[in-house]
This record gives C-alpha cells, sequence and structure tokens, in this order.
C-alpha cells in the first residue's frame, strides 16, 4: 500500500524539468541568463535578432514551423539537453 501512495504523490521540484523548448515560453528564457545563453550557443543571433520580442509569448517549437532550417528537431534536442542541466527560476 505505501508504494502505491508513493507513486501518487507528486515528484518534487527538483525532478521536474525546469525549461523545455516545447513548453518553455521564448520570453522566459530570455529573462533567464544561463538559458539566454542556451539559446545563443544553439540558435546563434537569435537573442539579438529585432524581432524576438514578438516571439516572447512563443515557445522554440512553436516558432519552428518559421524557421525550420535554423531550428531543426536536432537543435530543439540539444538546446532541451542544456536547459534540462538549468534550474528555473
Amino acid at each position: 500500500m505505501a508504494a502505491a501512495v508513493f507513486a501518487m504523490a507528486p515528484l518534487p521540484a527538483f525532478a521536474q524539468a525546469a525549461y523545455s523548448s516545447s513548453t518553455t515560453e521564448i520570453g522566459a528564457l530570455l529573462d533567464d541568463p544561463a538559458a539566454k545563453a542556451v539559446l545563443e550557443k544553439h540558435v546563434p543571433g537569435m537573442t539579438t535578432n529585432d524581432q524576438v520580442d514578438m516571439a516572447r509569448s512563443m515557445t522554440l517549437k512553436d516558432i519552428q514551423q518559421y524557421s525550420p532550417d535554423q531550428i531543426t528537431d536536432k537543435v530543439l534536442a540539444d538546446v532541451d539537453a542544456d536547459l534540462a542541466k538549468l534550474k528555473a527560476k
């Protein structure tokens, strides 16, 4: 019975992903210097693009359709791998 109760308990915050390319808004990533560095590493120039503010409420997965050559599935996977190493603020 204890195992069933434990299985239903929510995961501790540290066990949950901090950021994700498919669920975290770009604005949140831009506001965190470490996450912003991840974006710049994998999508060079994105953080300084004149139009980046228009995408603040979108996710990287959302904008992939507008730039599929630059924001590939591999890029998203690489971003997620690096974001997983960060703590959300």
